[in-house]
């Protein structure tokens, strides 16, 4: 089976280890999976293909693509199913991917301009949409640290041990604790508080923590030696880790539920939302789609987070107005997706949230 994140193109199959009747019957065992999940047997395949072939000459061929590791009979059926790696091998070297039609682009962009000018609002209408449109759960990848701050406040929980609250914009608050010194006073909480608000107010996390870095450099702020401490120690616990800083939405969790065939099916979305549910797989999967140009596919077992459910994920990353990656966002739905046309929704949609950011 494929490693846990193959490369693109890095399937262990070659193009030229398959002639043109083994390629077109392969092609019609995933386009028959993508359309019905059904295995499909030889007697209808040699109806569909354009060479003229007896199903014994059809049921020779899958016995040899099933030696090379791209197709399986599940159970006793003698259908075939294509494997996680036939898939991958699909997706890489026999997919064509089309193009959107204009009406899915002034789709996409009619209910992306709609959504208003925040980033929330901007990412949560393109979650959503990618969710409707491809019958799968949406998902987005976001820097905690692209939020807006409201408002900063310490509240003092013992004598050495604080609570520092950020109010973002959106409305988000999020709590951290702190040390703080011992003995001080609650004067120096509310100073802090009032000479945090003054330079962070209106500011990303980043633009905060810079600005603040400026301000209570010697000299430039009469802070109280206390004070600046608190400061400090409020700006060392916002830089926080990298799975920290990141923010996950997921949309569509019901979509995943109207296609299932079987009570297996019914388990696997089980296991996809218990995926979903414990976050810091997925914070992981996604970010490693930050590192592609545009759109990456995961399928099934190639991502060990979804090797369970047997999920494929589509994402791709979205810029702020200088070019930096800030994000990702895409869709996890069951391995039969409909890639040829879900891989140029998600790489158009991640261009238009970029567009609109950029603005």
């Amino acid at each position: 089976m494929a490693s846990h994140d193959v490369p693109i193109g890095a399937t262990q199959v070659s193009l030229a280890q398959l002639n043109e009747r083994s390629r077109e019957i392969f092609r019609q065992i995933v386009e028959s999976y993508l359309a019905t999940g059904e295995p499909i047997g030889s007697r209808n395949i040699s109806r569909l293909i354009t060479t003229p072939l007896s199903p014994a000459s059809v049921r020779n061929v899958m016995a040899d693509l099933e030696q090379l590791g791209l197709v399986y009979a599940p159970h006793t059926s003698a259908g075939r199913l294509p494997t996680e790696l036939g898939l991958r091998f699909f997706v890489d070297a026999l997919m064509e991917i089309g193009d959107l039609s204009e009406d899915d682009r002034r789709g996409i962009e009619a209910k992306m301009a709609a959504s208003g000018k925040s980033l929330e609002a901007v990412l949560n209408e393109a979650s959503g949409m990618l969710s409707g449109l491809t019958h799968s759960a949406g998902v987005v990848l976001t820097a905690k640290s692209n939020v807006r701050l409201k408002h900063i406040e310490f509240v003092r929980l013992e004598p050495e041990r604080s609570l520092v609250v950020l109010v973002a914009e959106d409305g988000q608050v999020e709590n951290r604790i702190l040390n703080v010194p011992a003995g001080l006073p609650t004067s120096a909480l509310t100073e802090a508080s009032n000479f945090l608000n003054a330079h962070a107010r209106g500011r990303t996390l980043a633009e905060a923590k810079a600005e603040l870095e400026r301000a209570i450099e010697p000299g430039k702020a009469a802070l109280d030696r206390l004070v600046q401490r608190v400061v400090e120690a409020g700006l060392a616990s916002w830089s926080g880790g990298e799975g920290e800083n990141r923010k996950l939405l997921v949309r569509g969790h019901a979509n995943l539920l109207g296609d299932l065939k079987a009570l297996e099916d019914l388990e696997r979305i089980r296991l996809l939302f218990d995926d979903l549910e414990t976050k810091r797989g997925v914070i992981d999967l996604l970010g490693r789609a930050e590192l592609a140009d545009g759109a990456r596919i995961f399928i099934g077992s190639e991502n060990k987070l979804f090797s369970l459910s047997g999920s494929s994920t589509i994402a791709a990353p979205y810029h702020d107005s200088e070019g930096r990656i800030i994000g990702v966002i895409g869709v996890i739905g069951p391995t039969r997706l409909n890639y040829a046309r879900v891989i140029p929704m998600v790489d158009y949609t991640a261009k238009m949230v970029s567009r609109l950011i950029a603005g």
